[in-house]
């Protein structure tokens, strides 16, 4: 073999014993490399950074919880909660429960976050974490509130949980988004109460339109229409008084009471001007008052910088907002201020019997004026104060009171008219109107006879039978025992002209009635009854009034007789 055909060879061998030489390089540790560490997922153990298996279920909880797999949330929480109970993250895993309650929506999830909520605040209440549970729980409420014209419940619901958070967590950095929200829930609440009002006063139901309307001014100082609400308040007090000028009144007291509606017509359109002088209808408030006549006070620098603040910080509302709101159910809560406080605490509410009452009580004090405070305005509109209960049951009356200057305040049973419930058919209540003012006798009383008695002198006898009242004289009343009124020849009713019959005589007692004649036939029955048995004295057998006739085949036909045709009537048989 040639030397030329033997290369090939000899590099091919070369090249074997190379790679047999790296081989064995490499394994004796020349090109070796360190070995990585096991990776945390391997050996959760093997580094000192590594996690914690209570946080690593927290960590995966949350995670969960962002991409909206609630179920799967709640039970890496439950589970970190019933095998770690001491770990520093149990706190913060239950109220992550309520989150997941909360993010998911739907009226029973919602109460299943307010008890998880309330729950938190229970085991931690001295966290700083409680004030944020307390703000949840508001925020519930308000995420359900409704239309004004809806039902209230949730509104009413958020507008206590929100003062029970500022009221409890006042050093929360949440207490300035609490009082926002405040201010926003109290809006609604206001247009809910004014919607009534209006309601009422367009059916001239003043007194229940004034009690609603008062409520929201005493309520809700913030609200957006209160310029709006005073208004309704004054043209209330005005068709009250032009009311009196068509009752048939004594002409002195028909001036006090008209002077009295006036006066606090007047207080509600000065309102109007000097606290909201920046309000859309406060020109309306100056009409008013220069239609009445009265002067037109004027508002200091500071309640203009204040009501212009209070404007300004409202939102308007724009075509877009308005299209919303026409496919939505939330409420409109873009007007509610910005700036003030809001309010905390709810007044003593004012209700429509509470102004009924106190109607009566101004009519009873424009009668006798004398030994009863004035619940009218002592020292001019702007002193009105709020309304108040009757004044004849010791209180303050509804536009202020005189009690304080000295007089004492009435009671009943002494110059004041008292209202007493009665009942009646048909679970039908009601109430009347007693005078229980003692009334001196008349110098031309008329004085009941001899034997009988007029219910003034305690002890007489009485020959007047039980249930009747004497002519000549007045009914007693049921509560008192006393007359209403003495007998009189020219009775005084404080102007008021006496409505009686002019025969007074008492009716003669009612007789039985005659006994009813015996009853008349037209048509008087002579034979036996038709189809009663008569029985034949030969046979003895009875037979009946009207037999039946027999029949005619021949000239009648029936189902069970046919009438015969053609040659049938020739076979005899």
């Amino acid at each position: 073999m040639s030397c030329y055909n033997r290369r090939p060879l000899y590099r091919y061998s070369a090249l074997c014993a190379l790679i047999v030489l790296g081989g064995s390089i490499a394994h004796a540790g020349i090109f070796h490399r360190k070995n990585k560490p096991l990776s945390q997922k391997d050996d959760a153990l093997a580094s000192v950074t590594s996690s914690q298996p209570d946080k690593e279920l927290f960590d995966r909880a949350m995670k969960a919880l962002k991409k909206g797999k609630f179920d799967i949330a709640r039970l890496d929480l439950q589970t970190l909660l019933n095998t770690y109970p001491d770990s520093e993250y149990a706190m913060r895993s239950k109220l992550a429960i309520g989150d997941t309650w909360y993010k998911e929506g739907g009226t029973a999830a919602m109460q299943q976050a307010e008890e998880e909520y309330k729950d938190f605040i229970t085991f931690f209440p001295d966290k700083p974490e409680a004030a944020e549970a307390q703000m949840k729980v508001s925020d519930i409420y308000y995420k359900q509130m409704e239309k004004p014209d809806r039902d209230p419940t949730n509104a009413t619901r958020a507008e206590e949980e929100y003062r029970v958070m500022i009221l409890q967590y006042p050093d929360s950095s949440l207490i300035p988004q609490a009082k926002q929200r405040l201010r926003e829930v109290q809006e609604v609440l206001g247009d809910h109460e004014f919607a009534i009002g209006n309601f009422y006063e367009t059916r001239m139901n003043y007194a229940a339109a004034i009690a609603r309307l008062q409520s929201v001014v005493d309520t809700f100082p913030l609200y957006s229409r209160m310029d709006q609400t005073l208004l309704d308040i004054g043209d209330a007090y005005e068709a009250q008084a032009r009311n009196i000028q068509q009752m048939k009144l004594d002409p002195v007291a028909k001036e006090r009471l008209f002077k009295l509606y006036n006066d606090r017509a007047i207080h509600a359109y000065d309102r109007v001007i000097l606290e909201y002088p920046m309000a859309p209808h406060v020109d309306d408030a100056r009409d008013r008052l220069e239609a009445m006549r009265q002067p037109i006070p004027q508002p200091t620098q500071q309640e203009v910088a204040e009501s212009a603040a209070m404007e300004q910080s409202r939102a308007p509302i724009n075509l877009k907002y308005k299209a919303v709101l026409l496919i939505t159910a939330r409420p409109s809560t873009v007007q509610a201020a910005r700036v003030g406080e809001p309010s905390l605490v709810d007044p003593t509410q004012i209700m429509a019997p509470s102004v009924v009452k106190e109607a009566v009580a101004d009519v009873a004090w424009a009668m006798k004026p004398d030994g009863k405070p004035a619940p009218g305005i002592p020292g001019g509109s702007n002193d009105i104060n709020a309304i108040g209960t009757l004044a004849g049951n010791g209180t303050q009356g509804a536009a202020g009171s005189a009690t304080g200057s000295g007089q004492q305040p009435a009671t009943p049973g002494a110059n004041s008219l008292q209202m007493n419930d009665i009942s009646g058919d048909n679970d039908v209540s009601g109430s009347v109107i007693h005078n229980n003012q003692e009334q001196p006798a008349p110098e031309n009383a008329v004085q009941p006879p001899a034997g009988t008695s007029s219910n003034t002198a305690p002890g007489a006898t009485s020959a007047t039978p039980a249930g009747a009242t004497p002519a000549g004289q007045s009914t007693p009343d049921a509560t008192s025992g006393q007359p209403a009124v003495w007998p009189s020849a020219k009775p005084d009713n404080g102007g008021m002209p006496t409505v009686a019959p002019k025969n007074s005589t008492p009716l003669p007692p009612v007789k039985a009635a005659a006994d009813a004649p015996a009853q008349i036939n037209d048509v008087t029955q002579t034979g036996p009854a038709e189809n009663t048995a008569v029985q034949n004295t030969a046979t003895g057998k009875k037979k009946k009034k009207n037999p039946k006739p027999k029949f005619k085949g021949s000239e009648e036909s029936s189902s069970k007789h046919k009438r015969k045709k053609g040659l049938r009537k020739l076979n005899p048989f």
